[in-house]
């Protein structure tokens, strides 16, 4: 070494041994640390100087030398930091950089290294003239190494993905860098990591890192970047067809609603819903799994995390609804069926319906009740509904689409009840919403018919007695305290919603009963309505109307005139067995409760058919009995078991009864079309009279007074009338006098 050479040169030359396996010469670099310390401003020189011996014994591939030389500059960075630290960076950075563009692995990682323990260090001087675009660059590089050791193709990823984490650690804070969350810095960083999630997938590669360095570029976002990272991971899985596996896109959506703040997380949302417009003539497993990514994403959403924009949330949505139903019916995506557009698969758009339906309900699920209000009326407001909506456009698919479009919009109503809970059904069920809903009541579509039911269910079940409700069978027994009913004092708000909606409830049951389509489900959920209104709204106005309701259901299925199925008749009888069951254990009144009881047994021995547990089976494999030869014995039959519910009075044969009543109607009829007027007029008059004498001795009894103490006199007609005596004039027995 030359003795003219400045002090830095031959302190740095000093702690290179002869044989670079001895590694760095340690009382030689104390030296040099020290002398860096004690004149700061030669840190720069000596920077240089070591960056130019690196690059020399990279050329001549000494790269123990170069290993020796990336030590020092790490230790010299990490024991300074005075004000001319940054000239020794740009020579640092110059060397990591000479490294990283090498084509051995070792200096590469090499390299990496070091670039990661300089971005831990925390710098007391700003730069404002440091670029990491050629960092973000080769680091994205090599975590797409494709090296053919395998083991070496890990380690340079593994390298990529730590270089890329200490960039975002080292520019992201600093106003002075460059801009790591700008598109071009993105596009590059995003897919790296993405690239190596999947890779983990599909083989033992080592995927915690790129997880963590993931999550933390995520958790550093602030509100103004987060749609310039989410937009990189759309494009990567549209890139490479990764939508339609959706368990990789929901994985990635997964980690970003988790590491970023939550009160950004509608941001994330938006950004998918606008995804999801801008894929909506692409096929239904790329809809579908953009959707699914969306449940997924609400699910972990906060309350209320939606945003501003709720409405327009689903708004979206049932529009992706009502354009599947159109795709579907119509076979194309833009109504023509044209040789060059795409075959429309109609199973996996009916996957979308439900899972777009899925997903509305996961984010009513979110919202509070008021907003989850609003979003019931929003979704009413889409249904075609007959007679109220007659102006709405309809369906590019016709009727059919129409029909679709309500039963797809009823079911996400369903979804939306769910967990559903209120103070007030008032508000809960505005005649806005409600009206409409009922009108459904008169639809012959039974699915549909079913869907109402179950939204009301949903809607008015306040305290989780739907369950309990669900198996008709079980409310037949004698204690119903087993089912745990929770019962509620019934509010002054919901004795004003009876009052303003009760009759069209009632009439909504007793039309659903009177659908000769109307199975099983049907009569399960009517009961399962029933036994809510009993146990949610009932007070004793409600209940009497209630059993009103159960005697008119009964008349129903005995009526001659509706063209009611055996089996649905026999359902009807079923209901209002299994219901006054439920309610004279409700009311408590003890005679009412023995007689229904003593009815219920014998059905069960003579006619079990009316009751629920035949009637819950399938019509197909419903049990009629054997001996019933015509319909119009088990009419007969089920008629006893009616009057033994309602009129109280003991089982006997009916059938004969049943002839004398019609008989007895027919005589009086036509004795008031053919009689003379006269003759009708004597006996309307003697009725009169019978009528009056019986009032008479009614009065008589009820308005007698009390007998006096002093007894009675006697009338001029032999008849002992009572007379008042003064008090001073009545005789008292001994013992009462003092």
């Amino acid at each position: 070494m030359p003795q003219h050479w400045p002090r830095y040169k031959r302190l740095v030359d000093n702690i290179f041994p002869e044989d670079p396996e001895d590694g760095l010469v340690k009382a030689n670099m104390e030296k040099l640390t020290f002398y860096a310390l004690s004149a700061p401003e030669k840190l720069d020189r000596i920077g240089a100087y070591l960056s130019e011996r690196l690059s020399r014994d990279v050329a001549r591939h000494r790269y123990g030398y170069v290993c020796i030389a990336m030590e020092a500059l790490d230790q010299l960075l990490m024991a300074c930091h005075c004000q001319s630290i940054n000239l020794f960076v740009e020579s640092f950075l110059k060397m990591v950089r000479k490294l990283l563009e090498s084509d051995k692995p070792s200096l590469q990682i090499l390299g990496t290294n070091s670039f990661v323990k300089f971005a831990n260090i925390e710098e007391d001087t700003p730069s404002y003239h440091r670029s990491y675009d050629f960092f973000v660059s080769r680091f994205s590089e090599m975590c797409h190494s494709s090296f053919e050791d395998p083991d070496i193709r890990t380690k340079i990823r593994m390298a990529g993905i730590k270089g890329l984490q200490g960039v975002v650690r080292k520019t992201v804070n600093d106003e002075l860098q460059a801009n790591i969350w700008d598109p071009q810095h993105m596009d590059k960083i995003v897919p790296s990591l993405l690239f190596n999630l999947q890779s983990g997938e599909r083989g033992g590669h080592p995927v915690e890192l790129t997880e963590r360095c993931f999550r933390e570029l995520l958790g550093r976002a602030a509100y103004g970047n987060i749609k310039n990272a989410v937009t990189p991971v759309l494009m990567h899985l549209d890139n490479h067809s990764l939508w339609e596996g959706k368990t990789f896109a929901v994985r990635c959506f997964k980690i970003i609603m988790y590491s970023i703040q939550s009160q950004h997380s509608h941001l994330v949302i938006q950004q998918l819903l606008g995804h999801l417009d801008a894929n909506s003539k692409n096929s239904a497993t790329v809809r579908a799994g953009i959707v699914e990514v969306l449940l997924e994403a609400a699910a972990i959403a906060a309350s209320g995390s939606v945003g501003p924009t709720v409405l327009e949330v689903f708004n979206t949505l049932l529009r992706q609804l009502r354009l599947s139903v159109d795709y579907e019916l119509t076979g194309s995506y833009d109504g023509s069926t044209n040789i060059g557009t795409k075959i429309i698969k109609a199973h996996e758009e009916r996957q979308l319906q439900e899972a777009v339906i899925r997903t509305i309900g996961s984010f009513a699920n979110t919202l509070p009740t008021y907003q989850r209000s609003e979003v019931m009326l929003f979704i009413m407001g889409k249904i075609p509904v007959p007679g109220i909506h007659p102006s709405l456009p309809s369906s590019s698919s016709g009727p059919e689409g129409t029909r679709m479009i309500q039963v797809m919009l009823l079911k996400s109503l369903v979804q939306v009840t769910v967990g559903f809970q209120t103070t007030n059904m008032l508000t809960a069920l505005p005649s806005s919403f409600l009206e409409p809903l009922l009108s459904f009541s008169l639809t012959e579509d039974p699915e549909i018919r079913l869907l109402v039911v179950q939204i009301l269910l949903g809607v008015i079940d306040r305290h989780d007695n739907t369950p309990k409700f669900s198996d008709i069978r079980c409310v037949i027994i004698t204690d119903i305290s087993v089912l745990k009913l929770k019962v509620d004092k019934c509010s002054r708000q919901d004795n004003l919603f009876m009052k303003k909606h009760g009759q069209q409830l009632y009439r909504h049951i007793y039309l659903g009963c009177k659908e000769p389509s109307s199975g099983r489900q049907h009569y399960e959920s009517l009961f399962s309505l029933l036994g809510l209104l009993s146990v949610e709204l009932a007070n004793e106005e409600v209940v009497v109307d209630l059993i009103r309701l159960a005697l008119a259901l009964q008349d129903l299925a005995l009526s001659t005139d509706e063209a009611l199925p055996v089996y649905n008749r026999c359902a009807v009888h079923a209901i209002a067995a299994a219901y006054l069951n439920l309610i004279c254990q409700l009311t408590t009144v003890p005679a009412f409760c023995q007689h229904i009881h003593e009815v219920i047994e014998v059905r069960q021995k003579e006619s079990p058919y009316l009751l629920p547990e035949d009637v819950t089976l399938k019509k197909n494999n419903f049990p009629l009995p054997s001996s019933r030869s015509t319909y119009d014995k088990l009419q007969h039959r089920a008629t006893l078991k009616c009057k033994c519910v309602f009129v109280c009075v003991p089982l006997v044969d009916s059938v004969g009864m049943e002839e004398q009543e019609r008989e007895r109607r027919r005589q009086v009829v036509e004795k008031f079309q053919k009689a003379p007027f006269e003759e009708i007029a004597a006996h309307c008059g003697a009725r009169a009279t019978l009528l009056q004498s019986k009032l008479n001795q009614i009065f008589e009894i009820t308005i007698r007074p009390p007998p006096s103490p002093s007894g009675t006199i006697s009338s001029g007609y032999g008849q002992s009338q009572s007379r008042s005596v003064p008090i001073y004039e009545m005789k008292f027995p001994d013992l009462c006098v003092y």
